[in-house]
């Protein structure tokens, strides 16, 4: 579990292609790594990592193709800039909101304006995703715990102070940008609460585009 406070940024060092997954180089900059160990976990943009090997400048993970295909890791290249966050303890100021590092779904900046000091973003959630999204409520983007300050269907808008475009990869946001979303785990228990003893219930109905086309319901 993370806080969505983001301890610092580090460099994407080297990308080696394993497969059909990918093994990260990860230049880890001011964080202190000095209480890291191999297996422990890291957020990167969000998606927790487990540190396979720990080096000088950092340290290496795997991403599978599962996570390649679920979020922006994918679109990291040598030089890439990165927000990293480790595990937290129970020593640890919970300062943003609980969150997993397992990421709901890529969102995309579609709007971007200054207002006084601040950066004022729109960005536009997977439409399964809006749900969860309400003003006021916590968000999780590229790994930084976010306000929701109003929604608009499937849009929201976050306020980005100064303070956290310095220290996080949003410095780097345009029209275009996509980013890892994971919503406020809170939300996804109380849905799954709601259903009550419905829950319970397989969403399977056993009914297959095989099954209709063998009994001449599709050709």
């Amino acid at each position: 579990m993370f806080t969505g406070i983001i301890e610092a940024t580090g460099i994407i060092g080297d990308i080696q292609p394993k497969g059909d997954d990918i093994r990260l180089l990860i230049d880890t900059g001011k964080l202190d790594m000095s209480d890291v160990k191999v297996g422990d976990s890291i957020a990167v943009n969000g998606v927790c990592l487990t540190a396979i090997s720990i080096v000088d400048s950092g340290f290496l993970a795997d991403v599978s193709r599962e996570s390649l295909k679920l979020t922006s890791l994918a679109q990291l290249s040598a030089g890439s800039e990165v927000n990293l966050e480790k595990a937290l303890t129970l020593q640890t100021r919970l300062g943003g909101h609980l969150v997993s590092g397992h990421v709901d779904g890529l969102g995309e900046v579609i709007e971007q304006y200054d207002e006084g000091r601040s950066t004022r973003y729109w960005l536009k959630a997977p439409d399964d995703l809006a749900k969860y999204i309400s003003a006021k409520g916590s968000i999780c983007i590229d790994g930084t715990s976010l306000t929701v300050n109003e929604v608009d269907g499937a849009k929201f808008k976050i306020n980005i102070v100064p303070h956290t475009i310095q220290e996080t990869v949003i410095k780097h946001y345009h029209l275009g940008t996509k980013v890892n979303l994971e919503v406020d785990v809170i939300a996804r228990y109380l849905e799954r609460l709601l259903q009550g003893e419905a829950a319970a219930a397989s969403t399977s109905s056993g009914i297959t585009e095989a099954f209709l086309a063998e009994n001449g319901f599709i050709k």
